[in-house]
């Protein structure tokens, strides 16, 4: 298993299949802020068409995707290979913990309490 970035825990990996990475489980967890606000990142080889089902077809790419909540999509990157996800989605959470992840233009409307804390825990200036 490769080693992950501080305040990220593999959350699921499913043999050559989808993994999971969380971010501060601790923070987002109903009593701080709500547990679908919690950043993942999610490695798998569906389609990413956006029509009813689509995300169950397989496909010869991999992506990683780094989700802010449900829906909402901060950066996307695709690779050859499950194992090349897999590293790629260590260096987004790298990213990530570094503040190196610009996530706000990623929504339409504005979460100033939950940005100010992501701030908070990456060392990101706002």
């Amino acid at each position: 298993m490769t080693d992950l970035p501080g305040g990220w825990t593999l959350w699921n990996d499913e043999p050559q299949g989808r993994r999971i990475l969380a971010y501060r489980p601790d923070v987002f967890n109903e009593s701080s802020f709500p547990a679908e606000c919690m950043p993942t990142i999610f490695v798998w080889n569906g389609s990413r068409a956006k029509r009813p089902g689509a995300s169950q077809i397989r496909t010869e790419t991999w992506h990683a995707v780094l989700y802010m909540e449900p829906e909402i999509e901060a950066y996307v990157e695709a690779f050859d290979s499950r194992e090349a996800a897999v590293e790629g989605a260590t260096e987004i959470a790298r990213r990530f913990a570094a503040g190196e992840i610009e996530y706000r233009s990623a929504y339409q409307i504005p979460r100033e309490e939950y940005f100010e804390k992501l701030d908070e825990l990456t060392g990101r200036e706002p």
